[in-house]
């Protein structure tokens, strides 16, 4: 099957366009012919090699993270799907590759396509989905009335992050650009910093939530914003401890882990704020709910481009920009 690879890590490479064989399937494995592949930030990172001491795949490696598309084959103990159902998902960290035509998942990971989405735009939401999901409703049991800040509220994860703190029922603000103002407005943020012309470490205060996305400042200004005992949570790093353990990764990087992030889980504790890293996992259960909202209307994807499956580097050149607004894909049937 044509695939988009990397034969080893390096930055700004272009993937490769080759043949891969078709991924095996498991008893508990759906076979999906990829109809639209999202892309990532993550895509480039891992293809630079930021993730490789916590990630460690074998190359070649076949690269995306988002897929939507139609189930082929099932295998022989799947119940939850059949050949002909649409559906997207987000694969587990260890069998990722939606750059490809067919591509493997177990189905406790693949979740039924929302009814009034094209297969583009369902391929956009999984990644950022579960991220803002997790994020939000599993880390920060964010509630109704509670004040959460979203940083880059343009972006993927922002997009989402925003109309789902409204079905929440909190008071949101974001951080954008000029040229962005109105799109996250629109999304239903109450507050809106314009990091050109503002700090927004000086005009927010008292919130219960920060969701990071972006660098060390960035992370390190939020802490003024939260008020004691709120919750810190960054999707960027620096990864702690917690993550470490539950990666399974061996003592040496915990150790590791733990230094990276001393310094921002000290900042924290002294203002009785606690920080947390999170790296989003596939789950077909909680993709099953973010469906229920995209079909209630709660929820809508943020397009910026689609490309052709044959511009892939294209298209991950244009996500590294950081000028997305909301999620770029690639359609590939």
């Amino acid at each position: 099957m044509k695939s988009f690879l990397i034969d080893r890590y390096r930055k700004g490479g272009a993937l490769r366009l080759g043949e891969s064989p078709e991924p095996a399937l498991r008893e508990n494995d759906v076979m999906v012919a990829v109809h639209g592949a999202g892309v990532n930030l993550l895509d480039s990172k891992i293809r630079d090699g930021e993730f490789k001491l916590i990630l460690p795949y074998r190359l070649p490696l076949v690269l995306g993270n988002d897929v939507a598309g139609v189930v082929v084959r099932v295998g022989a103990n799947v119940r939850r799907f059949k050949p002909g159902d649409e559906v997207y998902a987000r694969p587990a960290q260890d069998r990722i590759g939606t750059f490809a035509q067919y591509i493997a998942m177990d189905e406790a990971d693949v979740a039924m396509k929302p009814n009034n989405l094209t297969m583009e735009e369902a391929a956009s939401i999984p990644l950022v989905g579960l991220t803002a999901w997790q994020v939000l409703v599993e880390r920060a049991n964010l509630q109704t009335g509670q004040k959460v800040l979203i940083h880059a509220g343009s972006g993927g994860v922002g997009t989402i992050a925003i109309q789902l703190a409204k079905h929440l029922g909190a008071h949101v603000a974001t951080t954008t650009s000029t040229a962005n103002i109105a799109l996250v407005k629109g999304l239903g943020a109450d507050v809106v910093v314009d990091y050109k012309e503002e700090d927004f470490e000086k005009v927010l205060q008292g919130y219960d939530v920060v969701l990071n996305s972006l660098g060390k400042d960035t992370l390190e200004k939020s802490l003024a914003v939260l008020k004691p005992g709120g919750k810190l949570i960054s999707i960027s790093g620096p990864p702690d401890p917690d993550f470490a353990r539950q990666n399974g990764s061996g003592w040496l990087l915990q150790q590791v882990m733990r230094l990276l992030s001393s310094g921002i889980r000290r900042k924290s504790k002294r203002r009785g704020i606690r920080y947390s890293f999170h790296f989003m996992t596939a789950n077909g259960g909680q993709l099953a709910k973010i469906t229920s909202l995209i079909e209630a209307g709660d929820i809508r994807p943020v397009m910026d481009r689609v490309f052709p499956f044959e511009r892939t580097n294209e298209a991950l050149a244009y996500v590294e920009t950081g000028r997305a607004k909301g999620k770029v894909v690639v359609t590939v049937k």
